[in-house]
């Protein structure tokens, strides 16, 4: 059974990330299942927004399950696992329909990038965010250096993802990242869509496509492949994933 469910509620679509003994961390076949129901959305017209949510109250996703990618070779790595993410965020961001992420607990690496992907995020005070890519020897694969520059002012962006820092829920909401913090993100997300799902569908789905068409995101996604591969070869990498396994502090050779 699939680790993403898709709940529909009248004109509210649910997806529902559920793998929460490792955090809702992401697996090849949770990346699959994100993507077929994102195809079953855009082409249901009942559906008049989306809920991003997941299971539990610890994490919202803390990325991609290193037991996924670890083993891959640096071609692989590339070709599959980053550009296939990229692509279904992407298939994510670009739905024509209004998409709200509930972050009921920490967003790290992919999660916080599938949380970016969506038009508006509401978050949990106990949930922090985080870019933990360089403590195993990668890089943010997923829109992290792309979409995350437009969301995030960059000092904060790089404070994360060049010093490892976490960011609380109440520094999200002041640099605009997040709605509302709410003690039930869930209720206030859906407070938010009752309002959306009285709209226009048409107007909301071409004025999206407007202020999209005011960004440049396929020289990001290049970008960012580009820096996937070239770290998925060094030797870094490899001890990123070997000290992972072992649990115990990496010793990065810098090659």
């Amino acid at each position: 059974m699939s680790a993403v469910h898709l709940i529909l509620h009248g004109q509210v679509a649910e997806l529902k990330l559920d793998n929460p003994a490792k955090m809702n961390a992401f697996r090849v076949d949770m990346l699959q299942a994100l993507e077929t129901h994102l195809v079953a959305i855009e082409h249901n017209r009942a559906v008049a927004c989306v809920m991003l949510t997941a299971e539990g109250d610890r994490a919202f996703c803390t990325g991609a399950d290193i037991n996924g990618w670890g083993d891959l070779s640096p071609a692989e790595f590339a070709r599959h696992w980053v550009r296939d993410g990229h692509r279904i965020f992407d298939r994510l961001a670009r739905l024509s329909k209004p998409t709200i992420a509930v972050l009921n607990g920490h967003a790290f690496g992919g999660g916080l990038e599938l949380a970016a992907a969506c038009d508006i995020r509401v978050m949990a005070p106990k949930a922090t965010l985080a870019l933990p890519e360089a403590g195993v020897g990668i890089v943010p694969g997923w829109s992290g250096t792309q979409r995350l520059a437009r969301l995030l002012p960059e000092p904060i962006l790089k404070e994360m993802a060049l010093f490892g820092r976490r960011i609380s829920a109440e520094r999200a909401l002041a640099a605009g990242f997040v709605a509302e913090v709410a003690e039930d993100p869930r209720a206030a997300a859906e407070a938010i869509l009752e309002r959306a799902v009285t709209l226009s569908p048409r107007a909301v789905e071409i004025t999206k496509s407007m202020i999209h068409a005011a960004r440049d995101e396929d020289r990001g996604a290049m970008v960012e492949a580009l820096g996937s591969a070239a770290i998925a070869a060094t030797e870094d990498r490899d001890e990123g994933v070997a000290s992972f396994r072992e649990k115990r502090k990496p010793q990065f050779p810098g090659t």
